[in-house]
């Protein structure tokens, strides 16, 4: 025989159970929003752009290249930085002269 599940709530209205079911829902979901960050897309910056946010030359920049400082990308003939690698290759830099 097959038990049928049956929940009875008592002293409260379906309208004021669904009402608080709701209030809950919303307050949980008001919650989740704060922390919810969008994903940013990559953002890719070109050679002069990443020199001046380091500010530095160019010549510097192709030598911190070299030396495994900065992670350059290709794209073909062109060379971009992710600008979060930038950030914090800057951080290591900044980390290192103090």
């Amino acid at each position: 025989m097959e038990q049928s599940k049956i929940t009875q709530v008592f002293g409260i209205t379906p309208t004021q159970l669904k009402e608080d079911i709701l209030s809950d829902v919303r307050a949980e979901l008001k919650q989740l929003s704060k922390n919810f960050q969008p994903v940013k897309p990559t953002e890719y910056l070109t050679r002069k752009e990443a020199a001046k946010i380091l500010k530095v030359s160019l010549v510097t920049l192709t030598d911190w290249n070299k030396k495994g400082i900065l992670n350059p990308y290709r794209l073909g003939n062109l060379i971009r930085y992710k600008r979060t690698e930038l950030e914090q290759a800057l951080i290591r830099i900044n980390n290192q002269n103090q």
